[in-house]
């Protein structure tokens, strides 16, 4: 299953993700994963959580960050819950390539049983039909 939390600078998406992150900590049976762009979460969620600043590993575009996705998974099966905040940032502002990606975790969290949530600086109003579905 797929969120995304999309709404522009100042709206609070993160602040509902990391109310998201805490909440998922608690309930979940599995590590719960953040990726930030930027430490900047590092005294806002619990310990428990896996922090992974992207600009550490040189996530840059949608392909990249598909990849190490994947290769997080391939590394650790009990991961249940990835955070993705600033997008944007990540991946650069582009909404096709945000949509794009959205596709893609929507089917990588459904076939690995996993929970991702997306955050991204963005309009609702001008989000496809298509992304629509996991606002």
């Amino acid at each position: 299953m797929i969120h995304v939390i999309m709404g522009l600078k100042g709206s609070g998406k993160t602040k509902k993700l990391i109310d998201g992150i805490n909440t998922a900590v608690a309930q979940a049976s599995g590590d719960v994963v953040c990726i930030e762009y930027g430490k900047k979460l590092t005294y806002d969620v619990t310990y428990k959580v896996r922090l992974v600043d992207s600009q550490e590993y040189g996530i840059k575009s949608v392909e990249m960050l598909k990849g190490f996705l994947s290769g997080m998974h391939a590394g650790n099966f009990d991961i249940t819950h990835v955070f993705i905040d600033n997008l944007y940032k990540t991946i650069g502002a582009d909404l096709s390539a945000a949509e794009d990606f959205v596709a893609w975790a929507a089917k990588f969290a459904a076939d690995n049983s996993m929970e991702i949530t997306v955050a991204l600086s963005e309009d609702p109003a001008n989000a496809s039909e298509a992304m629509k579905q996991y606002l």
